[in-house]
């Protein structure tokens, strides 16, 4: 997958009705792997209020998100985020991120997922990433697998999924993982 095909940066407000044209895009294809969303989720308001929530967070330092665009269009293909940035002697972040279904499986996850691995160490100074997907996920577990994230171990009903308490195979990355591998 050429890199050069897609390009990971901040969302502002001015991509609000975008990101709202690709959450209601993928709206049914996502819910699956996603906590149910309220109906505000899927208004230009609530995206608007997303948006500024997600700018205060970057601001104090508590996560970074990114949108997944095509460079040659501009159109809106994903969200990576890193969220649950913690500091001191913890240096973490956890890592989630989502491809619009008529972009799955072309290789857009796993860029995105790189570029955040060396942005997170290299801009944000972090030393561990992680990553909670469901079992069934194959092709999540695969994209993480491809980044270099090692499985850790099984979270028994770690997460609320579609209405559900989900089991998720816990993956992570540290910077000794990328030091040891080039």
């Amino acid at each position: 997958m050429n890199e050069k095909l897609i390009e990971l940066r901040h969302f502002i407000m001015k991509d609000a009705p975008e990101l709202l044209a690709y959450k209601i895009r993928n709206r049914t294809f996502l819910q699956p792997l996603e906590p149910i969303r309220n109906e505000q989720h899927y208004t230009l308001e609530g995206t608007q209020l997303e948006l500024a929530s997600d700018n205060e967070n970057q601001i104090n330092g508590l996560s970074c998100i990114f949108g997944v665009f095509l460079k040659e269009s501009g159109q809106l293909v994903g969200r990576i985020a890193l969220t649950g940035i913690s500091g001191g002697a913890f240096l973490n972040a956890y890592m989630g991120y989502a491809i619009d279904q008529a972009h799955n499986g072309q290789g857009f996850a796993t860029i995105a997922v790189n570029y955040c691995v060396r942005h997170a160490f290299e801009q944000l100074g972090l030393h561990r990433i992680q990553a909670g997907v469901m079992p069934t996920n194959k092709a999540s577990l695969r994209v993480l697998e491809k980044a270099g994230f090692r499985e850790e171990g099984l979270a028994k009903h770690y997460l609320r999924i579609n209405g559900r308490w989900e089991d998720h195979v816990l993956l992570a990355i540290t910077q000794e993982d990328i030091n040891s591998n080039g």
